[in-house]
């Protein structure tokens, strides 16, 4: 049996389905299949008291306010904090009712599920009244538009998903979703890719303050838990680290592209994140890396292509490496 079921195909992370599927892969799994930074932001874990108490409505505005700062928005009022970014697209169709949603696939599956979910229809070219979502580095492929095209298409509302753009932050046009003449420009940020910490869920929405008070009237007291308020907290401010980060996963990701092309992979694009390539043999590849333990990104739409995250220790980038050098 070759090629990769749906279930492995939809979003990277799917390890319990890859187990289930490879049973007698080696353990534990190299898990290459997302785009989240192996090398996470060293944050503190919360002291067991702070676990017994409710997120402080204090910590959460003050939390907006530094994640303003580093996106260059100079009103916290229109920077509403989120249970990741996923729960933002999600929400957002429920806010923003359109009748029609412009989006160009391949992007973000979850966009298209929400919209739909609300009963919009989902087209390929927006008209001027229509609603268009862009995802900027776009996620599966990591194609990017500079800021200055991305403001161009305001001749119909638009959100931007931003979630990969902390690597490549001049793309960003967070600065000016939701300020006068903006107002229809709403832009999405996600926490966990970038600072390697997924499982927190934490993200922003940034947009004019009509819509940002609607969605913390929706959202209520405590939209994030203790341990998401403490790591942006910290974290948003240190831009020591996130300028090295940036420094080092573009590196790792030209690292990658060389592992990869001498395997015999060509590079389509990505981002400092992961890298997309191609190759005739993509779901045999797939099949042997996963009996290898080692999970990668198959696409439904285009079995040749094949996604990788960065491996993070000296450990995974040898396993990555014997495992490419095995006959298949």
């Amino acid at each position: 049996m070759t090629g990769a079921p749906s279930s492995l195909s939809g979003h990277g992370g799917r390890l319990a389905a890859a187990r289930a599927r490879f049973p007698d892969a080696p353990a534990p799994w190299l898990d290459l299949s997302t785009g989240i930074n192996p090398r996470p932001y060293p944050i503190p874990p919360p002291a067991l008291e702070e676990w017994g108490r409710l997120p402080d409505p204090t910590d959460l505005a003050r939390l907006e306010t530094l994640a303003a700062g580093a996106f260059g928005v100079d009103d916290p009022d229109r920077v509403v904090a989120v249970a990741g970014s996923e729960a933002a697209i999600r929400l957002l169709p429920w806010f923003l009712p359109h009748d029609r949603v412009a989006l160009a696939p391949p992007t973000y599956a979850s966009h298209a599920a929400a919209w739909r979910a609300a009963g919009t229809e989902i087209v390929g070219h927006p008209g001027p009244d229509d609603l268009r979502v862009l995802v900027n580095p776009n996620n599966p492929d990591g194609a990017a538009l500079p800021a200055k095209h991305v403001l161009a298409l305001l001749v119909s509302p638009l959100v931007v998903d931003e979630a990969f753009v902390e690597c490549e932050p001049a793309l960003s046009v967070a600065a000016q979703a939701g300020a006068p003449g903006y107002e229809r420009l709403i832009v999405l940020r996600s926490f966990g890719k970038f600072y390697g910490l997924a499982g927190l869920r934490l993200g922003f929405v940034i947009c004019c303050p009509s819509v940002a008070r609607l969605l913390r009237e929706a959202l209520g007291d405590w939209p994030l838990s203790v341990p998401a308020l403490a790591a942006g907290l910290a974290a948003y401010p240190d831009k020591a680290w996130a300028d090295a980060t940036r420094t080092r996963l573009a590196g790792d990701a030209a690292r990658l592209d060389a592992l990869l092309a001498g395997a015999g992979f060509e590079i389509i694009d990505g981002t400092s994140l992961f890298r997309l390539t191609r190759a005739t043999d993509a779901p045999a590849r797939f099949e042997a890396l996963a009996h290898a333990g080692i999970l990668t990104r198959p696409f439904d739409h285009d079995p040749s292509l094949l996604r990788f995250g960065l491996p993070g220790t000296d450990a995974d980038w040898a396993r990555l490496t014997a495992a490419l050098e095995t006959p298949r």
